[in-house]
Parts: structure tokens; C-alpha cells; sequence
């Protein structure tokens, strides 16, 4: 390569050819070659070889003790990552380094593997309330251990606003009273939220029981005027802030760590609790303690009313259902329709009847408020989807006679066949209909399923038209 470019160089110098004909002779651009014959005026013949790209200076480079100290941050505090380690970096510099710098800092010395982003960052869509005290998130955290091997369970709270966290109680079981219990200690520490969210789990609520009933957790926010509101069933993300303090309090507090007692683990937790809400700085609010925001609240002193007393009888009771938004963002409750967003479309939402209303929440969050167009005596029919449909009258055939078994199944010529778990411990009619088995409760048809069985034991079912008689468990 030096060889062809000195070449080049002489044959421009020594002859009256144009640079623009040894460029094309050459196979060159003829601005490389003007490149060529300013460095062998400079150089010489050692001046016509490869060259490094690399720029002799680069002023954005990063200082030497300054990527030291990013170094030392990082093996001090592996959980730290490039924002963590910037924002402590503000404190100690005048001229600070950009994020990604400090990312490409830690690739360079291993500390940190190289990930691509799954998804944007301002494709990351929070919601949170407009200030401290207006909603509280509540959940209970497992798999906690101690020394013995005793697993136990810490009752969380957390300001949806703020991030405050409100409640940290261990206790041995997460029953109804330790529950409560802890909700009663953080309504008179902290004050009276207007609403609590939790999930649908047996010590926060009664009203999706099959006998619904008001439980304690009920009755405290109906007697100190707190709103509870309920997730979508299966929706953990509804309650995403509390679940993101369970995966912090996980790794900050609970890794690598035992307990001799629960005592000792609720002091622990207490002091960990108060660094978290006074020291510790918090990316989603803008990289301040959370404290920062939940003083904001004006704390008034409240006399709390625990469970123990009966909460007054509501004037009309209060419906959850789920409807899918269409694509038009629209959901239909009992034929009427009612405008959510296409914002939404394809999305879950929830829907709360009561007052009048019907309240259209997604992940948490009123999005929608509409008048209620059916009459309040048909709220009860408000998910017609749970309702069995009327059945249909059973084909005409020779009919044996089976029970339902505790799985919600009839055993039919040795193959067993779904009738439903509503029907358990019923009696129920199987009639072979073509190819096809037809299984009725009361004279009504409610499930037709494909024949399964062997047609060779068909005869032998046929014979039993009540079944085996069961066997007895006395000895002759």
C-alpha cells in the first residue's frame, strides 16, 4: 500500500499528469490523493502509512480520578446503578459526568453487563395521585425467615403519592386481626387516608365470598370514612407500587439475612423503614427522600374506630364488575353504552355502580365518570356473563344417573366428563345422544360433550342406571 501511493505521488510530481487521472489510474478519489501528496510533503516516504482513526485528543473523556471514584461507588455499593451513582456524584463535584458516561464506565471495568433497554423510558406511563394522604396501597409480603426456619409475613403500606411507607408490621400469620391491627397503628401515626387500595384477598375483604359479608378491614375504613377500592381479579400491576417496596425491601433489607426473633426483625425493620423514608433518595419522585413529599399532607389528629364496631348499613350496596374496552373505547354495561377512550382499547377495565354512578378505573385509577343509565333493582344483574344462560330442553334417550363428584365431574363407562363445580354433590342425568353425551340436573340439559368413552363398556354403563353401589367398609 505505501508503495502504490508513492507511486502515485511520484507520477504527479515527475510528469504532467493530472491528479484526476492518476486518482482514476489508481482507483482513488482524488481528494485521497491530495491527502497523499500533503503528507509526503510533510513526512516523507514514512508519512504515506496507515495511520490509527483514533483522535489524538478527546475532551469529554472522563478525568482519571473521577471514573476512580465511579469505580470505588459501585464496588461499595453493587446495587447502585449509573443514575444512583450521578446523583451521589452532584454532591462531591462541581463538574459531574453524564449518565451514560458513567454507564459506559462501569461496561468498561466489568462492574455492570451491557443490556439493551427492553422499552423506552418515556414509554414508561405512571400513575400516581395528585398528593400525600389521598390513596394508600396495602398488601401483605411472605417468605420471610427467621433463625428456626419460621416463615412470617409483613403487612406493607404505602403512599401512592409520596411513596411514604406507612406500615411495616411482621407478624407470625397474616390473619384478619394482625391486619387490621397494623391498619389501626398507621391510621394513628400517620392520619386518615381517603382511599385504600387492595387486592381481593380474604383479610381485606368479604364481598367477592360466596356469601358476601362485611369483614373487619371493611368495617374500619367504612367507620373512619375511608373508600376502599378493590383491584381486578389477577391484576397484580393495579397495586405496582406497593409490589415494587416488596422487591426493594427484598434486596435492601431481607437478602442474606436472618433473625433469632420476630422482635428483633420488627426493630431492624423500623430502622430500615426510617432510613428508607428520610435518607434514602427515590428515582420516581425525582431522585428525593420520600418524606420530602408526604410533609407536604397536613396531618390532622384523628381518634381511629377499629373494626370491633358494627359500620352502619349502606343505603346501596356497591358492584364491581370487568368490561374490555372496545375499539372504539367503549364498554357495555346491561346494553348501555359508555364512553372510556380509545386510549384504552383493548384494555381491562374495572366498574363500580354506587350512587348513581358508574366510576371506570384502569390499573387503580379513575379514567371515566358516567350517570348510571339502568335502574338501581338491576344492579344485581350487572355481570350478565357470570349467570349460567336458561338451558336448553335435553334430547329424548335412554338416561342413567350419576353423582357429581367433589372435582365437578360424572364418570361415565370409566371416562369422566365436566358438569360444572355449581354442581357438586348433585345428581346429575348422562344420556348418550349420537355421537355425543349429553349431561343434565334436574331435567335440564347443561353441558353436551364429544363421547370419550369406549363404546365396548357402553352397554355395561347402560345396566347401572344409578351406578356401582358402593362398597361397604365393614368386614364380613
Amino acid at each position: 500500500m505505501v508503495e502504490q501511493r508513492y507511486l502515485a505521488v511520484r507520477e504527479v510530481l515527475d510528469t504532467d499528469a493530472t491528479i484526476t487521472d492518476v486518482a482514476t489510474r489508481y482507483g482513488v478519489d482524488r481528494r485521497t490523493l491530495h491527502r497523499w501528496l500533503l503528507r509526503y510533503a510533510a513526512g516523507g516516504l514514512g508519512a504515506l502509512g496507515d495511520r490509527s482513526s483514533r483522535p489524538d485528543t478527546c475532551p469529554h473523556q472522563i478525568d482519571p480520578a473521577v471514573e476512580a471514584r465511579i469505580v470505588a461507588l459501585r464496588r461499595a455499593h453493587p446495587g447502585w446503578g449509573p443514575r444512583t451513582i450521578l446523583n451521589r456524584l452532584r454532591r462531591e463535584l462541581e463538574v459531574v459526568p453524564s449518565r451514560s458516561a458513567i454507564y459506559r464506565t462501569l461496561v468498561r471495568q466489568n462492574l455492570i453487563d451491557p443490556k439493551p433497554r427492553r422499552r423506552r423510558r418515556q414509554d414508561y406511563k405512571r400513575w400516581e395521585r395528585s398528593r400525600a394522604m389521598e390513596l394508600w396501597q396495602m398488601d401483605v409480603m411472605g417468605g420471610v425467615l427467621l433463625t428456626d426456619g419460621t416463615k412470617v409475613s409483613v403487612i406493607t403500606g404505602i403512599d401512592d403519592h409520596s411513596r411514604f411507607c406507612v406500615c411495616a408490621a411482621l407478624v407470625a400469620r397474616a390473619t384478619a386481626k394482625p391486619v387490621c391491627d397494623a391498619l389501626a397503628d398507621a391510621l394513628r401515626r400517620h392520619g386518615v387516608p381517603d382511599q385504600i387500595l387492595t387486592d381481593n384477598g380474604k383479610v381485606f375483604t368479604g364481598k367477592l365470598a360466596a356469601k358476601p359479608a362485611v369483614v373487619a378491614f371493611d368495617r374500619i375504613c367504612q367507620n373512619n370514612g375511608i373508600r376502599h377500592i378493590l383491584t381486578a381479579p389477577y391484576s397484580p400491576t393495579t397495586t405496582g407500587k406497593i409490589e415494587r417496596l416488596h422487591k426493594t425491601m427484598r434486596k435492601e433489607f431481607f437478602a442474606d439475612r436472618r433473625f433469632e426473633t420476630l422482635e428483633q426483625a420488627q426493630r431492624e425493620l423500623d430502622a430500615w423503614v426510617a432510613d428508607y423514608n428520610t435518607n434514602r433518595e427515590h428515582q420516581a419522585i425525582g431522585d428525593v427522600a420520600p418524606v420530602r413529599r408526604f410533609e407536604l399532607a397536613k396531618a390532622t389528629p384523628v381518634e381511629v374506630v377499629d373494626g370491633d364496631v358494627e359500620a352502619a348499613p349502606e343505603v346501596e350496596a356497591t358492584r364491581f364488575v370487568t368490561r374490555r374496552v372496545d375499539d372504539k373505547g367503549r364498554i357495555s354495561i346491561l346494553n348501555h353504552r359508555y364512553h372510556v377512550g380509545r386510549y384504552l382499547a383493548g384494555q381491562s377495565v374495572a366498574v363500580e355502580s354506587h350512587d348513581g354512578l358508574l366510576n371506570v378505573s384502569h390499573n387503580g385509577v379513575v379514567v371515566a365518570t358516567h350517570a348510571r343509565r339502568h335502574l338501581p333493582e338491576l344492579d344485581e344483574h350487572l355481570d350478565r356473563r357470570s349467570k349460567v344462560a336458561r338451558p336448553a330442553r335435553p334430547t329424548k334417550g335412554e338416561e342413567v344417573f350419576r353423582g357429581v363428584d367433589p372435582g365437578g365431574s360424572v364418570s361415565f363407562a370409566g371416562t369422566a366428563y365436566r358438569v360444572g363445580n355449581a354442581y357438586r354433590g348433585m345428581l346429575a342425568g348422562v344420556r348418550i345422544v349420537g355421537d355425543t353425551v349429553q349431561v343434565t340436573i334436574d331435567g335440564q340439559l347443561v353441558r353436551t360433550h364429544r363421547a370419550r368413552h369406549d363404546k365396548s363398556k357402553e352397554f355395561g354403563a347402560l345396566a347401572q342406571p344409578n351406578g356401582k353401589p358402593r362398597r361397604s367398609s365393614g368386614v364380613a
